[in-house]
């Protein structure tokens, strides 16, 4: 989120002051990320010591916070650990949000700053720690199981028949319908080859393992001290570990490398494991679709955001450039 909620700095202290037990002196918002139900601030105590407060509205599933918290306590240190609040609950409430709360490390993201060889090895192996972990029932009941179902091939379907009989006066949103009808044969053949391969999928029977389900560049951190981290887990879901792995190579992995470079080091860390290239091609599709379905609900369904859907925009366009997430999921669609 972009521009700050219509929330007051004052309920959010409050909070950390109640469940925390903290004494905060300011609380400053923070204008990161893309998702339009997720805030976050830097929270500061009295004696200067930093705390960095995430809200999140809309569907919450504890998983989010419980898994890495179990995470980080067995050792993987790529995990930041949530903070318990006095009753030992790792959210508090603040109507619409759950605010967590998390030490605060102040870093880059793997677009803002290139990540290292040793840095990428590194990830490979924290990310089989996740796919391999035997975590408690208890904490993962309520996570999702992959079922390759056709929600955002659908709604991306009907919005490219919306903009072909509405118009729109917001110039973000007349912008967007003016792209996508531009854009309408490429999208449809998108939609038509992740449902060939869903199809595909669903009478298979791969082995499901827990997956981050958003492990590309933007939820890598970097810290001062090169310290590599996973981040917001949010998406967590039951799947094949290609869920995971189609941000491998795919461009989304942050900068410095090229793409066989990012895949060689990444498998160094992660080990040698076949992979399915219909499962590959099928996540790629599947996120462009995906983006284009939330973008178009942004956007197109509502006039929140400012600044957020001019971003949103931009995000959407550059699946369609040149070398882009399209050009890169049709590379190993051939060999799906």
């Amino acid at each position: 989120m972009l521009e700050k909620p219509d929330l007051s700095d004052e309920s959010i202290i409050t909070v950390l002051q109640k469940e925390y037990g903290l004494s905060i002196a300011a609380v400053s918002f923070l204008p990161l990320g893309a998702d339009l139900d997720t805030a976050v601030y830097r929270a500061i105590t009295p004696g200067g010591t930093p705390a960095f407060v995430k809200l999140r509205r809309g569907d919450f599933d504890e998983a989010s916070v419980a898994v890495p918290k179990f995470l980080s306590d067995r050792g993987l240190k790529q995990v930041i650990a949530p903070l318990p609040t006095r009753t030992g609950r790792l959210w508090a409430g603040l109507d619409p949000y759950r605010l967590i709360l998390y030490p605060f490390v102040e870093g880059s993201d793997a677009f803002e700053v290139d990540l290292s060889d040793a840095q990428r090895i590194e990830f490979g192996a924290a990310l089989r720690a996740l796919h391999t972990a035997v975590l408690l029932a208890a904490i993962t009941n309520h996570v999702r199981r992959e079922a390759f179902a056709p929600r955002w091939r659908e709604t991306t379907r009907a919005f490219l028949t919306r903009i072909e009989k509405e118009s729109f006066a917001d110039p973000v949103a007349a912008e967007l319908a003016a792209f996508l009808q531009i854009k309408r044969d490429e999208t449809l053949e998108l939609i038509r080859r992740a449902g060939r391969l869903a199809l595909a999928l669903q009478v298979q029977t791969p082995e499901y393992v827990l997956c981050h389900g958003d492990i590309h560049g933007w939820n890598l951190l970097v810290d001062a001290h090169n310290a590599l981290y996973m981040v917001d887990w949010d998406t967590l879901v039951f799947a094949p570990k290609e869920r995971d792995l189609m941000f491998v190579g795919s461009g989304l992995g942050g900068n410095g490398h090229t793409l066989r470079e990012e895949e060689d080091l990444f498998y160094q860390g992660y080990g040698w494991v076949e992979r399915s290239q219909t499962a590959l091609a099928y996540y790629r599709y599947e996120r462009i679709i995906e983006d284009v379905a939330v973008y178009c609900e942004q956007i197109l369904l509502t006039d929140e955001g400012g600044e957020d859907r001019r971003q949103a925009l931009a995000y959407l366009k550059s699946n369609f450039e040149a070398g882009g997430t399209i050009e890169i999921a049709y590379q190993i669609d051939k060999t799906a």
